[in-house]
């Protein structure tokens, strides 16, 4: 989820607690983001086991390009990209003696920071958690999602984190990297990377959130 981001970080769209990555709706067209997910419609792209090695892969990835996790922290964005950061640092920690992986994991919400706050006014806010003791200054901090689309998720992240200090460096990791960037933003890390039609959806369901892991797509046929 490259030498780095063009703005660092790179996400996502906007993420209901309860509800899939969707694309904005073309005109009379489906793609309302609070619509249910639907498990039982698309074509599955990643399953449990490609969901397992894209975050080792990306766990090592983080490891060499930071030499180490001494001034990591990986942060978070709710919902679905909490339980993946807490996943990367776990890996992490697997093969980097003497980390704590509650220590390099936290949450960073982005609700009021968002710029769609007016047509969805009744988001549910999240929590932004550091780890305890822990502080972004002068850190290499990691921001975690699941789906990047618009980058505008992201740039939320950037404004959030900024209120919380200033890091030495901001990277981006995310599960899936669906295309349709609207801002110049850019993921350090990808598990995998997946061109959409604007009439798609991609949905991204984890074993912490939902049960299971897959990440599925769904829309226009291929």
């Amino acid at each position: 989820m490259s030498s780095g981001p063009a703005v660092p970080g790179a996400p996502s769209e906007p993420t209901d607690p309860t509800t899939s990555r969707t694309s904005p709706a073309p005109p009379g067209g489906p793609g309302d983001p609070t619509a249910p997910d639907d498990d039982a419609v698309g074509t599955e792209v990643l399953g449990p086991a490609e969901v397992h090695r894209s975050l080792t892969r990306i766990a090592h990835e983080i490891l060499e390009r930071t030499k180490g996790a001494q001034d990591l922290l990986l942060l978070g964005i709710p919902t679905r990209g909490l339980p993946l950061a807490r996943r990367l640092a776990e890996r992490i920690a697997d093969v980097e003696p003497g980390v704590d992986p509650d220590q390099l994991a936290g949450s960073l919400d982005v609700t009021m920071y968002r710029d769609d706050l007016h047509r969805h006014p009744t988001r549910t806010i999240g929590r932004t958690e550091l780890p305890a003791g822990r502080s972004v200054d002068g850190q290499v901090v990691v921001l975690v999602d699941d789906v990047l689309f618009s980058g505008r998720t992201v740039r939320a992240a950037l404004d959030a984190l900024n209120d919380l200090g200033r890091p030495r460096a901001v990277q981006l990791a995310v599960l899936v990297d669906r295309g349709h960037r609207e801002l110049p933003i850019r993921a350090d890390y990808v598990g995998k990377n997946l061109p959409t039609s604007l009439v798609e959806t991609v949905r991204v369901r984890l074993a912490e959130t939902d049960g299971v892991d897959s990440v599925v797509i769904a829309g226009a046929a291929r």
